[in-house]
């Protein structure tokens, strides 16, 4: 008799790591402390916390499926490995000189961030290849090998090889490779034609430098929790889920670790996108807040937004065009500095600012009581009544809310002549405000307008907030899901196994090639399938395509969707069509007369999700009253307001809750202002209405 499948799902966040268990229908979950020294220490204790509440060994275990934010902290944190880059002759300085974009137009001092390798670190060699792939400059291979020589002395532990129009042609980096691995058989490589072959070589060449930074960090990480892991009992297959919201495997995610950037946030969107699918939504708005950042995407039609290119340790208030830019396959959000653990300060100009930076787990918020003396988003929910300062976590922590307390006062109360709750309330509004903005100008940005959105809340802290963000956006209606606390680690569980190449080849639609197109097409949805059977070798898989295109002259592209049919008989006419119905989509006009190119060829393969079952919504019954209550300051009024204290699990299918009113749980704690009405669906999801508008 076949083994049940039993998943698990780990989401090691910035403050805490998720660990969820699904038995059959039924799931278990934990949040622990992230361990940054080992942060396998924590998976494995979260681990032995859901195994003992679903009553099962850690050997019955068949899957687990994990996301990480180690690969994003490590290239914001500058903690890499000692990397080398080489590159054509002339392109030394490319990742240093970036685009030569202002992303703070009038600002005098304006600094750029430095690039990941210092300029002694970056090597060239005599080669050239034109940009339509033809070798222009042969590379000798004498003089590779005398730079692999110098390089070698050096001590580099990894190298990232980028040169010119590769992604065309890559035999000449295929050379350098082949000779360091003779020479330098220790050392790691990425070549930019596997890593990211794409056009635009600041950004390939950022992208394959920060896959060689992280790789041998990542490389070794993966590794030891394998092998912890097997000594804890769970020798089962480890997946890891990648930046564009799908599965891939351990070997794939240690030679392409550039591809988990993202990967807890991209849990966080397939886990909204299935809540979307159940509830039959085409326009939900994701709104993940986590302990370190929150994450906003838009999820159209049951599916979330990707892009190809996208910004990792903003420098500037997270402001774009400040980051290091990304070129891979990655689902498509807005990240900010606005956690339950982001710090709050007073700048020059007397205002609270609040992120990027965060107190993480070590030493936490002040109220944690483990040596924090900084205010932080969760001090200031509690001093503000949104947390019961005994029953965080479930009450595995014991919150202080005097510290919590002076920490306000003495960084921002004593500075702007406020008391604690003040400096809370001030604290809070100017993070709900941060968020909402981000959400406005992602909205605008995609041709959105949020009013027709729903809002679908989860992570540890953004059902503090959902109801107030809310308010603020003109959205009229929230979900909070079962398990929101653990939101992004359910969505790993949720997800497909897939993967995603691409290829730069420039055409114009006067000049489409059929044929080329078709062999393109053919070679691409080859080269996805072979990485998603190395994952499961049975499982039936289903292309995506994709193109990128712009009128002729235009600086960026925008993604048009192909049927199989149209990308197996490829007809220029065809992708005008569809080109231009997106164009007059996103920018309400088409341009006439002007041809049209195509810059980029991509097919995702992915594997079938099971379908879901769609809700039937229940119908309004018993108003839910608690004889319990405590003080909740309602921003919109500017005062505290007793508030009704409910616990999620009390609640049955129908059950009403009007605000004021708190929904305290294990993971997370739901907080109705008076302009709220709740509802618990069948599912035990918690439906949201505001139902009068207020700022």
């Amino acid at each position: 008799m076949d083994k049940p499948s039993i998943q698990m799902g780990v989401d090691i966040g910035g403050t805490f790591t998720d660990v969820v268990v699904e038995v059959g229908p039924t799931q278990f979950s934990t949040k622990v402390l992230t361990t940054y020294a080992a942060p396998e220490d924590a998976i494995i204790q979260g681990m032995q916390e859901v195994c003992q509440q679903a009553g099962i060994a850690t050997s019955d275990i068949t899957q687990i499926i994990h996301g990480t934010t180690l690969a994003t902290n490590a290239l914001i944190e500058r903690r890499g490995a000692r990397t080398a880059l080489i590159t054509t002759q002339g392109f030394r300085d490319v990742i240093e000189m970036r685009s030569e974009s202002r992303f703070e137009q009038y600002d005098l001092n304006l600094k750029l961030p430095d690039p990941l390798l210092p300029r002694q670190h970056r090597y060239v060699v005599r080669e050239r290849i034109s940009a339509t792939g033809d070798v222009l400059i042969p590379l000798d291979r004498a003089a590779v090998e005398n730079l692999i020589d110098e390089i070698s002395i050096a001590g580099f532990d990894s190298i990232a090889v980028g040169l010119i129009h590769s992604y065309l042609n890559g035999t000449h980096e295929q050379m350098v490779r082949d000779v360091i691995a003779e020479k330098m058989p220790d050392a790691m490589v990425s070549l930019s034609s596997q890593v990211s072959p794409q056009m635009r070589e600041y950004e390939r060449f950022n992208t394959v430098v920060a896959n060689a930074y992280i790789k041998p960090l990542m490389k070794s990480y993966l590794g030891r929790l394998k092998g912890r892991l097997q000594d804890a009992g769970a020798d089962c297959s480890i997946f890891l889920m990648h930046s564009g919201g799908g599965i891939i495997s351990l070997q794939s995610a240690a030679e392409f670790p550039v591809r988990l950037v993202e990967s807890g946030p991209a849990g966080g969107a397939v886990f909204a996108a299935h809540i979307a699918a159940r509830y039959g939504l085409d326009k939900v708005l994701s709104f993940d807040m986590g302990g370190t950042t929150a994450k906003i995407c838009l999820i159209k039609n049951q599916t979330p937004k990707t892009s190809r290119v996208f910004e990792v340790a903003r420098a500037y208030r997270f402001k774009k065009g400040s980051g290091m830019p990304i070129s891979i396959p990655v689902i498509d959000m807005v990240e900010i500095g606005a956690g339950g653990g982001s710090l709050a300060h007073v700048d020059s100009m007397r205002q609270i600012r609040v992120g990027p930076e965060s107190a993480g787990s070590e030493p936490g918020p002040a109220c944690y009581g483990r040596g924090g003396t900084r205010p932080a988003v969760t001090d200031a929910d509690l001093v503000l009544g949104k947390l019961d300062a005994d029953n965080f976590a479930g009450g595995t922590i014991k919150l202080d809310t005097a510290s919590a307390a002076r920490a306000l006062q003495a960084v921002l109360g004593e500075t702007l002549g406020m008391d604690a709750q003040e400096a809370a309330f001030g604290l809070v509004e100017v993070v709900d405000e941060n968020m909402a903005n981000a959400a406005r100008v992602h909205a605008v940005e995609n041709g959105e307008d949020l009013a027709e959105y729903t809002m679908i809340a989860f992570g540890g802290a953004a059902p503090l907030h959902a109801g107030r963000l809310c308010e603020k956006l003109g959205v009229t209606r929230f979900l909070v899901p079962p398990g929101a606390g653990v939101g992004s680690a359910i969505g790993f569980l949720r997800a497909p196994f897939s993967f995603e190449a691409n290829r730069s080849i420039y055409m114009r639609l006067s000049d489409f090639d059929g044929a080329v197109v078709r062999d393109l097409m053919d070679e691409l949805q080859t080269e996805a399938t072979q990485f998603v059977r190395s994952c499961d070798a049975q499982a039936d898989i289903v292309p995506e395509f994709k193109v990128y295109m712009r009128y002729t002259g235009q600086g960026w592209e925008i993604p048009v969707v192909l049927s199989e049919e149209q990308a197996k008989a490829p007809d220029a006419d065809t992708f005008h069509r569809l080109f231009e119905a997106d164009y007059q989509a996103l920018f309400g006009r088409v341009v006439t007369g002007m041809d049209v190119e195509i810059t980029v060829w991509a097919v995702n393969a992915t594997t079938l999700v099971p379908p879901v079952e769609p809700i039937e919504l229940a119908e309004k019954g018993e108003t839910v009253s608690s004889a319990e209550t405590r003080p909740v300051f309602d921003a919109a009024l500017g005062k505290p307001v007793s508030s009704s204290l409910t616990y999620r699990n009390v609640l049955g299918t129908g059950h009403v809750v009007q605000g004021p009113a708190v929904i305290t749980e294990t993971e997370t704690t739901i907080i109705l202002p008076s302009s709220c009405r709740a509802i618990r669906q069948s599912d035990g999801c918690i439906d949201v209405q505001i139902t009068k508008a207020r700022t």
